[in-house]
């Protein structure tokens, strides 16, 4: 299963980015890029702890509550674009985060060093067991990410595939389709319907909440 954004704006969180382009007000590149950190990384730290002091009350909402669900049933492995926990609130215990995630920050000096924070902020002083500032979680833009491979490899493995509120359009995530096998049915729920240039694709043009409703009733009966 591969989630994005549009699972995660039904529960109050913005989607990455605002019609305009901008992110609460500031462009990705003052805010989620290497450069932006190097640049006023006290900027950096308020942006992402105001996104956490928003994202600390967020409930999850219907579809991540299915998606939980079905792992009374179905082995779930849930990849996802979004750094929030909302996966996590409603029960999933199979999350891989592609981007990061936002309720943890790590080591400037020494990238294995994640440490979970407490509560939304981080500072500038708060530092890593080696002494280095600590940073957001997050794979900002330039960046590599870290766990694309584990995500293909479980793409591959695929029996079922969901892609839920993603536009697929943000690379590398969106090129993970391509290693779901030939004969593993894709099921796409998202009102823009990102088209899929293969067969056993079947389009959901509803937000996110609406179109897993509709697809409870189908994996009923693969049980």
């Amino acid at each position: 299963m591969l989630t994005g954004a549009g699972i995660s704006a039904e529960s109050g969180l913005k989607t990455f980015r605002d019609s305009d382009g901008l992110w609460e007000g500031h462009s990705v590149e003052d805010v989620a890029t290497p450069m932006a950190w190097e640049r006023n990384p006290a900027l950096v730290l308020e942006f992402y702890n105001q996104r956490r002091k928003q994202g600390i009350h967020a409930l999850p909402n219907a579809a991540h509550r299915i998606i939980a669900e079905w792992e009374a049933d179905f082995d779930v492995q849930i990849i996802t674009q979004n750094v929030d926990n909302l996966h996590e609130k409603a029960g999933s215990t199979k999350v891989l985060h592609l981007h990061g995630e936002l309720m943890k920050s790590r080591s400037t000096q020494d990238p294995s060093l994640v440490y979970d924070l407490e509560g939304w902020e981080l500072n500038l002083g708060d530092t890593c067991e080696l002494g280095s500032q600590l940073r957001p979680n997050i794979v900002w833009f330039y960046e590599d990410v870290p766990a694309i491979q584990e995500a293909a490899e479980l793409a591959a493995k695929a029996d079922v595939c969901i892609v839920v509120g993603t536009s697929l359009v943000v690379y590398p995530a969106a090129g993970l389709v391509d290693f779901v096998p030939a004969q593993t049915p894709i099921f796409v729920v998202d009102p823009s319907a990102p088209t899929i240039a293969r067969k056993n694709v079947v389009y959901l043009k509803e937000k996110a909440t609406v179109g897993m409703e509709h697809l409870k009733s189908v994996l009923a009966g693969l049980r």
